[in-house]
């Protein structure tokens, strides 16, 4: 779906209104300059997965929060990926709230 500069989003929908997302990001991308313009210039859209590889630092608008490899998550809505490491994640998303956010990245061309 999305592949730019070492970034890389693939996604499924998996039935009902939930997508699967597979993420890769190269050491020191960051989305943030790609949600600009989303509420709070932060995606809007809460995720729940994995992390296959790496370490990402979330940034909220309450701080940041830095996951590794091996763990589960969930991200409320309201974040920024920043990649510390290369990072490899698989999400589940709600379909259209996904959808308009990538929308919105893709039209910023």
């Amino acid at each position: 779906m999305i592949e730019d500069g070492g970034v890389e989003l693939r996604t499924q929908e998996v039935g009902g209104d939930l997508s699967v997302t597979f993420v890769r990001l190269p050491r020191g991308a960051g989305l943030r300059p790609a949600v600009k313009g989303l509420p709070d210039d932060l995606c809007p859209c809460p995720h729940w997965g994995y992390m296959l590889k790496g370490r990402p630092k979330m940034v909220t608008k309450d701080g940041e929060e830095i996951y590794e490899a091996g763990q589960a998550f969930y991200r409320a809505a309201g974040h920024a990926p920043v990649a510390l490491e290369d990072c490899e994640y698989v999400d589940f998303s709600p379909t259209d709230t996904f959808m308009t956010v990538i929308r919105h990245i893709t039209s910023q061309g």
